[in-house]
């Protein structure tokens, strides 16, 4: 399994996570570049990268570095303010405003989210990380790339992105995520609720069920068949079970009528 860790100059949290990978791991600086910077490898499979560019705009990455996953580190933007360690994967349920492709969604890794998350939410605590809400978002923004990938990040402000302990809990998730295979469950994709997605993040964080890709209530009026077809081939490994937040759902009738189509069962947050 080759993992790509990709930092960008052009994000200050990117740039902290990256110094305490660099401070906590084993990495070697190689005689290769990329966009003219340093790549960096942890042995022969896992390899870090920084690139110029901002992440989100890092489209077609997966045509330039010979990965199997892509592990994305950057900062969370919030209007709140609150400090957060989070995951997600990317993509558009619609317009492609902030990089990616319109009405294209990435390729979710279901089970290196869940195993992300689990650990940000145990290691945040044990390395004493105060006052960080630990989050799954829903899928959103670019860039857009064909094989599996994943955002971990640290919000919401450039306090939080300056700051070398949350990025040191950061740094500790990916080389976890990079060197060590996660537990294989059920996988699911998630629809409704709000965008930092707290209903499915309980059932994250147990242990039966990972999820994907997640369509949050404000893109619901563009989950169409196509769109719904596309979570589910986009997420792997396969799932078998689409999760609704069922109070956080508009258009209840026709999402129903879509899903029987589908054929998945269906189960609702609180059925967990």
């Amino acid at each position: 399994m080759r993992i790509a860790i990709v930092c960008s100059k052009a994000d200050q949290a990117s740039m902290t996570i990256r110094a305490a990978l660099l401070e906590l791991y084993p990495f070697s600086e190689t005689a290769d570049r990329f966009e003219g910077n340093p790549v960096h490898t942890l042995n022969p499979d896992v390899r870090l990268y920084t690139a110029d560019t901002r992440s989100i705009y890092c489209e077609n990455l997966d045509k330039q570095i010979e990965a199997d996953l892509f592990i994305f580190a950057t900062k969370h933007e919030a209007k709140s303010g609150i400090p957060s360690l989070s995951v997600h994967t990317q993509g558009n349920w619609d317009k492609a405003e902030l990089g990616g492709k319109e009405r294209q969604l990435g390729i979710s890794p279901a089970l290196y989210l869940k195993e992300g998350l689990k650990k940000l939410d145990e290691w945040g605590t044990e390395m004493k990380v105060q006052g960080f809400d630990v989050i799954e978002e829903c899928t959103h923004h670019g860039p857009y790339l064909e094989k599996p990938s994943m955002f971990i990040e640290i919000g919401s402000t450039e306090k939080q992105w300056l700051d070398i302990e949350p990025a040191k809990v950061i740094a500790r998730v990916i080389q976890h995520l990079a060197t060590t295979e996660p537990p294989k469950c059920r996988t699911a994709v998630g629809i409704g609720g709000p965008h930092h997605t707290p209903n499915f993040k309980k059932i994250i964080l147990g242990p039966d069920i990972a999820i994907g890709h997640v369509c949050p209530k404000y893109m619901l009026p563009h989950l169409d068949r196509e769109m719904l077809e596309q979570a589910i081939k986009k997420t792997v490994p396969a799932p078998d079970l689409i999760i609704l937040d069922w109070k956080g759902l508009d258009s209840k009738e026709k999402l129903m009528e879509t899903l029987r189509d589908i054929g998945l069962e269906v189960k609702r947050t609180k059925d967990f």
